[in-house]
């Protein structure tokens, strides 16, 4: 939690001038029960009405500069918190984008999400509630009792002994709350993650008509929920009426006292009505006080969740070293040799985060530059995980990726990702229109560039078939296109970046026959020596690449040309022919 603090280095002056201004409240708050005792026994006592109003302007006086100083204090707390909040988004977003797939998948999105939103708005509610009263509160409680003393020593005995007993009421309860409330935010991560489970997928939980056991699954995790924050509030709870019952105890002792005390003819009755305003303002601040260790509870609780993520190294760092000599031969390095082959796996293996088997070995074979690779198996034979390698989505656990020559964790990651253009599985838009969809692969593409790369996808009746054309609105995960409709623009998203790679995991299986044979007519007819990877299931989609990849079990059971492999292949045989039966070809 105490690391997240280096955000607030740009708002020193507001974490200083905040507490001061509260301070400077506080100390007129102070001279207010005085006051009021030399009205009490000076004005009343002598019916001097004068001296009666001067002293109601002076308490006027202090009231209002009181309210000044408070509004300013607020002021500048609200901005430290604020802007301290902002800054701890922006780098969490930053870090999160940074981290690997592998660290993705562990985390989890509905956790990161919590992060970014529920925990962080909980840090900032901290951080504002800590610069108004961390100085405040004990200056009060600390300070009624030395005016206390001013006052009547021995009445302020009573303040001595109550105020002990306070204390450790407060931070006892503080001590309780902390682990109570880091299970409120695990368990509130759990039922987001849920949520966004269902929202997702609510198609095929009405579709297997699932909504009554999901309704039990959430309503038996947000019943967990509440019975964790039902016990955080009764702990919480506990904190006021306590207080309470230990100062209304020293308010009877202190009345008690102070009545012996002007019978005696020592104590004027304004000092008795000071002494309790002095008590009175030690309960009000102390609950003030107790409201402000269980936010900055919560607060470091969420911090301590916030700082965990941060804890979590990237493991796509790259290993391209700084100086500058070596950033030379990197670039020399980089430069194309068609002699080299564009991509290589070399005895891969590759394993994902917390799984028990590899999902790939000994991955071993190089394509050229220019050359179609086919990749076909069965599911989970680790088509996907092979090309997700080229972009170094994750690492390998033994051997190496090269492209060009040069293992990819010694490329920059941008450079790396710049050479490629990859469409993934699940077609993926963003909010905005086509134009701003299809920049995202080229940010500089002219419109002549942006429709190439929309004939090529053979997406023009998408795109040209609206009125607005390039300027049509897309809805939140391009909801308002069909699937093949999505899959084609995001073709095209990748072919505007003119990639050195080109990979297409599955990204045509919701396309048409016909639509799919132009597609890769279209894409072998583009004018760039472009390296081709195309992931699919069908073999019609493969049959033409100059060579296709079989994988079985996250190994390569063979590799060769549509011809070689039905004439060779168990594993390609049988999925050629479970598609193409062979009375049909007779």
């Amino acid at each position: 939690m105490w690391k997240l603090l280096r955000y607030m280095k740009g708002y020193r002056k507001e974490s200083v001038c905040a507490p001061l201004f509260k301070l400077l409240e506080a100390l007129f708050e102070l001279f207010v029960p005085l006051v009021m005792a030399q009205i009490i026994d000076v004005g009343i006592k002598t019916h001097d009405k004068s001296y009666i109003i001067r002293m109601c302007l002076l308490m006027a006086a202090l009231g209002l500069i009181g309210l000044i100083c408070s509004i300013t204090a607020q002021y500048f707390s609200a901005k430290a918190a604020v802007g301290f909040a902002s800054k701890l988004r922006s780098s969490l977003f930053a870090h999160i984008q940074s981290l690997s797939f592998s660290e993705m998948d562990q985390i989890g999105t509905a956790t990161l999400i919590t992060r970014m939103t529920s925990d962080v708005n909980q840090v900032q509610s901290g951080v504002n509630l800590f610069l108004r009263l961390f100085l405040r509160s004990p200056f009060i409680v600390f300070g009624a009792m030395i005016m206390a003393f001013t006052v009547d020593v021995k009445a302020a005995v009573i303040f001595v002994a109550v105020i002990p007993v306070l204390c450790v009421i407060v931070f006892g309860i503080m001590l309780i709350s902390i682990p109570v409330y880091k299970r409120v935010q695990g368990r509130l991560d759990k039922v987001v993650r849920l949520t966004r489970e269902n929202l997702q997928g609510v198609r095929v939980i009405r579709a297997f008509c699932r909504e009554p056991q999901e309704i039990r699954t959430f309503e038996k995790d947000n019943h967990a929920l509440v019975k964790i924050q039902l016990l955080s509030g009764r702990i919480s709870a506990l904190m006021n009426p306590l207080t309470y019952v230990a100062v209304n105890a020293g308010l009877l002792v202190l009345l008690y006292t102070g009545a012996e005390r002007v019978d005696a003819g020592i104590l004027m009755q304004g000092s008795v009505v000071a002494l309790v305003n002095y008590m009175s303002q030690i309960l009000v601040e102390l609950v003030k006080l107790a409201n402000l260790i269980i936010t900055v509870t919560k607060a470091i609780a969420c911090g301590n969740r916030i700082q965990a993520v941060f804890d979590t190294p990237s493991g796509m760092q790259s290993r391209v070293r700084e100086k500058e000599e070596d950033r030379k031969t990197a670039i020399q390095v980089s430069e194309p040799d068609k002699s080299v082959p564009m991509v290589s796996f070399e005895h891969v293996q590759f394993c994902y985060q917390g799984a028990g088997a590899d999902s790939l070995t000994d991955i071993d074979f190089s394509v050229k530059r220019g050359e179609t690779i086919g990749i076909i198996g069965g599911t989970g034979s680790g088509k996907t995980s092979l090309v997700s390698l080229i972009p170094r989505f994750y690492d390998v656990r033994e051997g190496c990726v090269k492209v060009n020559g040069r293992d990819v964790r010694d490329y920059p990651l941008d450079e790396l990702r710049g050479m490629v253009g990859i469409v993934m599985q699940k077609a993926v838009l963003f909010q905005g229109t086509i134009r701003e969809n299809l920049l995202w692969g080229n940010e500089n593409a002219s419109d002549e560039e942006l429709c190439a790369a929309i004939r090529a996808a053979q997406a023009e009746d998408v795109v040209f078939g609206a009125k607005e054309g390039l300027d049509a609105f897309v809805k939140q995960g391009g909801r308002n296109f069909s699937g093949g409709q999505r899959q084609r623009l995001t073709i095209a998203r990748a072919l505007v970046r003119d990639p050195e790679i080109l990979i297409l995991d599955d990204s045509a299986s919701a396309l048409d026959f016909a639509t799919d044979a132009r597609l890769r007519k279209a894409i072998a007819e583009l004018p760039r020596d472009m390296t081709v990877f195309i992931v699919s299931q069908r073999t019609s989609s493969l049959q033409h690449a100059d060579r296709i990849l079989v994988l079985e079990d996250g190994e390569i059971a063979d590799i060769g040309t549509h011809e070689e492999l039905l004439a060779r292949c168990a594993v390609y045989q049988e999925t050629y022919y479970s598609q193409f039966p062979k009375e049909e070809q007779s």
